[in-house]
């Protein structure tokens, strides 16, 4: 395995910007990014500093959670190329240096997956998904709920029984607890460290476990709702039984040492829900490598405390590494959960600095570097499932996954040629790649020298990290490895600041300005003591 001089893996304070590949870069016109896309544009993303990419899943799917349903895991999704487009781009990455993460998603499969069409008619797989006999009156067999509204379990005439599905009835649960079910889902992995993948990102790692008995999930206590439970029926649940058990570990573990038989690669996990008790804050030598939960990813307020208490969570688990994330093709875009929901160079700023600057594996996705909004799409043109679920109230997940825009004066941003699969934003109208490339005070700019100031940086890579008591809204903290420290230091409002005990030392970074203890809107602080 590929270490530093003190025995770090590569992966430890790597930086990782994910590519959601559909949005990204069409290089056949046909609407949709594809893989070929991806490497037309790899010299932009070795241009950020990054170590490594992150796909969003390439296997063949019905797209009815558009890539999240796999109905193959053995080949590439059409529009997105082939097997040998793949390796093409995988080879141009590590000519690049730049490591390349494949997202497999091995707690479900598509309803059109062959696995699942022959557990459906019984026989050998008969028990590779989970099957359960409905209540007398036919109603589902408990009281489990899907993420996507509605009762976890669909009826199946062919086998007169339920099957578990936590997300669309099109994404059947397999059944992790059958042993030549689990032993082909680790053979998935296999598949793609043999043909090169550095590692993965394991969709809902949480939820590979389910309780045997089916022993309904009790539900939150009334006066315990808040907003987040009433955002979603399956919320007013906690989810201790569908999913997220604590023997679950042992199976991130599994995982973890199958992809550790393989030099030099990299295994996290989304922990969607109950991180702590499904094994999500392991060490990395007892569960997977590294890990991130949802409180930095839901979180819609400024300030400090957002911060704190995730880390004060983290500290309880001082072996465990994090991932640590804003953004990504799930959730509302920072500077639009963080802001008034459009454009804010400085908060987008603010939010890059803060999170290159904080303990752990970094997660960039794509736009972020861009200080990218939320784009706010009509009922008619939105494209994902949740989108139509609750809306107005909520409009899905496609306002974060339209189109990457490259090119201010071309059609659709530059993406396509053709008609993009999600209309260009016009809320990226001024922000696109070309024209924050050549402004040197762009965001852009601005991601590229945090991203290199940290690669350049022992403390801001693997420093452990010590909150300072610095007065709301001002959150400090500083960071210490290889004799090195570094203290940071961000204004976490719209509003001036003043904190007086700023330390003496080499100024490294500033975003906004900080003068004679005042902090501007928005404005960030790293000196090296």
């Amino acid at each position: 395995m590929a270490q530093d001089v003190a025995g770090r893996p590569w992966w430890q304070g790597a930086v990782i910007y994910q590519v959601y590949v559909r949005s990204f870069f069409d290089s056949n016109g046909d609407g949709q990014g594809d893989l070929p896309g991806v490497l037309a544009k790899l010299d932009y993303i070795q241009a950020l500093g990054v170590d490594a990419i992150w796909l969003s899943p390439i296997h063949p799917s019905p797209n009815r959670d558009w890539g999240y349903d796999v109905a193959d895991f053995d080949g590439v999704q059409g529009d997105y190329g082939t097997l040998d487009d793949f390796k093409a781009l995988l080879d141009a990455a590590h000519a690049r240096g730049l490591r390349v993460l494949l997202d497999e998603v091995l707690a479900h499969t598509s309803d059109e997956h062959a696995w699942f069409l022959e557990s459906r008619k019984g026989g050998e797989k008969a028990d590779w998904y989970v099957w359960a006999d409905p209540q007398i009156d036919g109603t589902a067999p408990n009281n489990w709920l899907s993420v996507f509204g509605g009762p976890a379990w669909s009826y199946q005439p062919d086998r007169r029984q339920h099957y578990h599905h936590k997300f669309l009835r099109q994404q059947p649960k397999l059944n992790w607890r059958n042993p030549q079910a689990r032993a082909a889902a680790l053979r998935v992995l296999e598949t793609w460290l043999e043909r090169g993948a550095d590692g993965f990102r394991l969709d809902v790692a949480n939820a590979y476990l389910h309780d045997e008995a089916l022993t309904p999930n009790p539900s939150v206590p009334p006066a315990e709702r808040t907003a987040y439970n009433w955002s979603h029926a399956s919320n007013l649940q906690h989810q201790r039984y569908d999913a997220n058990l604590p023997e679950n570990i042992a199976v991130l573990d599994e995982i973890r040492r199958r992809v550790d038989a393989f030099d030099d690669r990299f295994v996290f996990g989304e922990f969607s829900e109950e991180a702590e008790r499904a094994g999500g804050f392991a060490a990395p030598d007892e569960g997977l490598h590294a890990g991130y939960s949802f409180p930095l990813l839901i979180a819609n307020r400024l300030s400090p405390d957002f911060i704190l208490k995730h880390f004060a969570n983290l500290a309880r688990h001082p072996r465990h590494w994090p991932c640590i994330s804003f953004s990504n093709h799930d959730v509302t875009r920072t500077v639009s959960r963080f802001g008034d929901g459009g454009s804010n160079p400085a908060l987008a700023r603010l939010m890059l600095a803060l999170l290159v600057t904080l303990k752990g594996t970094t997660l960039m996705y794509q736009g972020e570097e861009l200080g990218l909004p939320e784009a706010d799409l009509k009922r008619h043109q939105l494209r994902d499932p949740v989108g139509d679920l609750y809306y107005p109230v909520a409009k899905g997940r496609d306002g974060c996954r339209t189109p990457m825009p490259w090119q201010a004066d071309a059609p659709a941003h530059g993406f396509t040629r053709g008609a993009p699969w999600l209309p260009a934003a016009p809320e990226h109208d001024g922000l696109t790649v070309d024209v924050q490339e050549a402004d040197a005070g762009s965001t852009l700019n601005f991601a590229r020298h945090v991203i290199a100031l940290r690669k350049a940086s022992p403390a801001l890579k693997w420093g452990q990290i010590t909150f300072l008591d610095a007065p709301a809204p001002i959150l400090a903290f500083a960071r210490e490895a290889d004799g090195e420290m570094v203290v940071a230091m961000f204004n976490m409002s719209g509003e001036s600041a003043s904190w007086p005990e700023i330390p003496g030392g080499e100024l490294l970074s500033i975003t906004g300005e900080v003068l004679d203890g005042v902090f501007q809107p928005y404005s960030a602080l790293i000196i090296r003591t």
